[in-house]
């Protein structure tokens, strides 16, 4: 497979060199996923505090699990050396899948129905266009950024990081994570309900503390003074009128 970043990926991730070690790789994720949708489906709308109630507990438990992958970062690399990623990453990659299933939960979560205005056409058509757009827009930051800059490979061993200069991230700081918005507040108009449209705008905010207070610390002590500033003038998730044509040239182009 030729996938950019993934020859890096595999030097710290042994398992990924072979069929076998790639599925017992990402079983437990898959297994996060399906266990959290089946809670979703079967437990919570038993819970006394209710379906929203629901994935806010999920999501903290899914950015809890990514959390530790940067608290115990020190720890790992003096244990396990050039495998410390490699073990890290099997607490991150569950969580992710925590956040992932919790997202997927928005098209189907129960809720007071928008009031019908004639546009019950209307509102799949561009909830799937967004949805498009949330695809697209993940697919060129993997192709441009590459999986192991995606996977965060850089936190663990920032001295072999590339330094990715794409015009893309003079329009966005976190277009990964801009995707899933995108494909967040699709779902939501899919769904059709007041209470999925609340949840995407809940997301975005843990989405916009997350980078805030977590990743975006770690790449201020990386690159000090000078990803301060570059915080300041590019937004994180939606970009500026002025940049749509650019964003789009992106989606379409991927240039």
């Amino acid at each position: 497979m030729n996938l950019k970043g993934l020859d890096q990926l595999r030097k710290h991730v042994p398992d990924l060199n072979t069929p076998f070690g790639i599925l017992s790789f990402f079983l437990l994720p898959i297994l996060s996923f399906i266990l959290v949708t089946e809670i979703f489906a079967t437990v919570i709308p038993t819970w006394p505090i209710g379906s929203l109630g629901g994935e806010i507990v999920f999501l903290i438990l899914g950015f809890l699990l990514i959390y530790q992958f940067f608290r115990y970062k020190e720890n790992y690399r003096a244990r396990f050396g050039l495998l410390a990623y490699s073990k890290a990453v099997q607490i991150g990659l569950p969580g992710a899948a925590t956040i992932a299933a919790v997202v997927a939960r928005i098209r189907s979560l129960p809720g007071p129905d928008f009031p019908h205005f004639g546009w019950d056409i209307v509102l799949p058509v561009l909830g799937w266009a967004l949805i498009v757009v949330g695809a697209l827009l993940f697919l060129r930051t993997l192709q441009i950024f590459g999986v192991d800059n995606l996977t965060m490979l850089y936190v663990y061993f920032p001295e072999e990081s590339r330094l990715v200069n794409h015009k893309i991230y003079n329009i966005l700081r976190h277009p990964a994570y801009s995707a899933a918005q995108w494909i967040a507040y699709g779902l939501a108009l899919l769904n059709g309900n007041w209470l999925a449209l609340a949840w995407a705008l809940i997301f975005t905010v843990a989405l916009w503390g997350w980078v805030r207070l977590v990743e975006e610390k770690e790449l201020v002590e990386r690159f000090g003074q000078a990803y301060a500033e570059y915080r300041q003038g590019v937004p994180a998730f939606l970009p500026h009128l002025r940049d749509l044509r650019g964003f789009f040239e992106f989606l379409i182009a991927g240039r």
